[in-house]
């Protein structure tokens, strides 16, 4: 896939699968992104930006674990012992990953037998972490990484946390089935993804009361407008006079998609697609799947515009818009117009909440 080759001739992802080593690799992640961000920039719409920027870090990562094994081997361990998949949730999971994204991957392990294969695969999930954050991927807070235990397991042993993650209504275990619903395989063998879906998705078959679940978890978040329909802004801090566009317009989005899509038994881990095909179902009404839509593409054009500062040659954000850009008339309706969208999604599903929680035994 080349998105952008009409776009710009010289745009090549070659120098991502002809890097030696992972120094090479980050000089091309540095060199590719700079060209993305400015020369490109002002040519792509914001689904194309986020298209070629995701398959940018797909290749990276995929070039990445082929790195990872070849350390491996060179240093005694060999090629891994069994399958496996290496998978990413997160923004990545969704394809709705920036250029200044952080990790959030997992691994799923073969259950074909093999005495060395638990040491085997605590030492590349470690490696794989490391390595991805050489190349600039910082390593996830939340510890949503494939070095993690909990993210790093056999088929089995996944399908057995999935069955206890969806057996448990409280907080923490539905947020993990929620970060596990943006599952997308990149590298290895992708049946132990696609087993691993089909054992994710019955859970929600057994356990009808799951989704309710998950719609507790998503309408919470927090005001971004205020009783006069005013834009609430950060009040203390250093990001005090500005807003967060990730947690006050795009998470709400996500994670309203994400409700409806798995209420209504859709497979897809992209936001757009969850969309597309709620569409296409008819399973929402109109009005309603029409302002997802439209704020979700607002939303991804005000993140991808949210300041940024170099680190070490690559870009950072907070996803703040800060006070300078919200002063600037274009981007402070955008945003309005935006929060309203959102703040009518948030209703409709608080109502679908109060409904389910009142015909609960």
């Amino acid at each position: 896939m080349e998105p952008i080759s009409t776009t710009n001739p010289f745009w090549s992802y070659h120098g991502i699968d002809g890097a030696a080593s992972v120094y090479e690799l980050r000089q091309v992640r540095v060199a590719l992104q700079r060209e993305l961000q400015q020369s490109m920039f002002a040519s792509l719409s914001p689904m194309e930006w986020y298209e070629t920027v995701n398959e940018l870090h797909d290749r990276i990562a995929r070039k990445a674990v082929e790195l990872c094994i070849e350390g491996m081997v060179e240093d005694g361990f060999g090629q891994p012992p069994v399958p496996y998949a290496f998978i990413v949730f997160g923004s990545s999971g969704r394809e709705e990953a920036t250029l200044w994204s952080d990790q959030d991957n997992g691994m799923i392990i073969s259950d074909a037998p093999h005495e060395g294969k638990e040491a085997y695969f605590d030492e590349f999930g470690g490696r794989i972490a490391d390595l991805l954050e050489q190349l600039g991927y910082a390593k996830c807070e939340g510890k949503v990484m494939c070095s993690e235990p909990l993210w790093c397991k056999t088929l089995t042993a996944w399908k057995e946390q999935l069955l206890e993650w969806s057996s448990d209504l409280s907080w923490e275990p539905i947020r993990n089935l929620i970060i596990a619903s943006d599952m997308r395989f990149i590298a290895g063998e992708s049946s132990l993804a696609v087993e691993w879906l089909e054992s994710f998705y019955e859970q929600f078959r057994r356990v009808p009361e799951l989704s309710d679940a998950v719609l507790r978890n998503t309408v919470k978040h927090k005001a971004t407008l205020n009783i006069l329909g005013r834009v609430v802004t950060e009040r203390f801090g250093e990001h005090a006079g500005g807003f967060d566009v990730k947690y006050g317009v795009y998470i709400p989005l996500v994670n309203s998609a994400r409700f409806l899509a798995l209420h209504h038994g859709i497979q897809e881990s992209s936001t757009v697609k969850r969309m597309e095909r709620l569409t296409s179902l008819e399973a929402v009404p109109f009005p309603l799947m029409d302002a997802c839509q439209r704020a979700f593409t607002a939303a991804l054009k005000l993140r991808r515009s949210t300041p940024i500062v170099m680190q070490q040659e690559l870009q950072q954000s907070s996803g703040f818009l800060d006070e300078k850009q919200l002063k600037q008339k274009q981007i402070h309706y955008d945003l309005r117009e935006t929060l309203g969208l959102v703040k009518r999604v948030h209703r409709a599903l608080q109502r679908q909440l109060r409904f389910a929680e009142r015909r609960r035994p």
